[in-house]
């Protein structure tokens, strides 16, 4: 098994549910608006039940970040590799705390710590995924700099080919835009993308190692329609809604389930693959 396969079948997967007064921080964190603490309890364990019923083992954490909304996007303070976790440092402040929370959270479940990066790095796992078990693709913006890819360079050695491109400013520094905002892969030859946001680097690599897109239509894009959750080859998880991109992947073959989303997902720009943190996948 490796995890530096980005949709191989999910085997074992680490979550944070909401905590109802971190969840009160949210204007602080800019999410859209505020979120019923009770609903997104339910909205998250429902989640929880779709990653069991796909076969994965669910690691819930429950390390403390207090205040900290975010915290439920386990995706983002660390990345995961087949020689153990790599701590991240967010590039928004109020994230800082995270990854301590999940070296605790994951320690405790057994998943090892290679190395963490330091200052000046910063950088977010959502801006980061493994297009194959040795290339590491990493978009540098607001939330990611050229220190953490160098960092990362270093850490993960001549066996990985680290690649990184420029993202684009959109709305600026206030909004979070992470590569994964508009790509995710689907299969080692399929991603789902709304291309008018990608770097052309990035479009020009995808075709080069064969692998197809998805096209996301202008008025899903927003709506998080390319921020899909790979549970095994051909088989997404994504948010309910956004029906011409779902019509799109099905048309290529691949089965989608969904979920909803309104509360955990919506309100905070998080969709499935910020949810959820791959430990095992093979």
């Amino acid at each position: 098994m490796t995890i530096q396969d980005a949709s191989a079948p999910l085997r074992r997967v680490y979550v944070r549910a909401p905590v109802a007064g971190d969840l009160e921080a949210w204007r602080d964190y800019a999410w859209r608006s505020a979120p019923d603490a009770g609903r997104a309890q339910e909205q998250h364990a429902a989640l929880r039940s779709v990653l069991e019923a796909a076969g994965a083992e669910v690691v819930a954490g429950t390390a403390p970040a207090p205040g900290d909304p975010d915290a439920i996007y386990a995706y983002d303070p660390t990345l995961m590799t087949d020689a153990g976790a790599i701590l991240l440092r967010p590039g928004k402040p109020g994230r800082r705390g995270e990854p301590a929370a999940a070296e605790a959270d994951l320690e405790a479940a057994g998943v090892g710590v290679r190395a963490r990066l330091t200052e000046p790095a910063t950088a977010e796992c959502g801006d980061m995924f493994w297009l194959d078990a040795a290339t590491l693709l990493v978009g540098v913006g607001y939330r990611t700099n050229t220190a953490g890819v160098e960092q990362l360079r270093a850490i993960l050695g001549p066996e990985v080919e680290v690649v990184a491109f420029d993202l684009p400013h959109f709305h600026g520094a206030g909004e979070c835009l992470h590569l994964m905002s508009f790509v995710s892969p689907l299969a080692p030859d399929l991603a789902v993308a709304y291309p008018p946001m990608m770097p052309v680097r990035l479009v020009q690599l995808l075709a080069e190692r064969g692998v197809s897109l998805v096209e996301v239509p202008e008025d899903e894009f927003d709506s998080m329609g390319p921020n899909v959750l790979a549970l095994a080859p051909r088989v997404a998880l994504a948010l309910e809604g956004n029906p011409e991109t779902r019509r799109r992947m099905e048309a290529a073959g691949v089965e989608v389930r969904t979920f909803d989303g309104s509360e955990i997902s919506r309100k905070g720009d998080g969709g499935p693959t910020c949810l959820t943190k791959p430990l095992a996948r093979g």
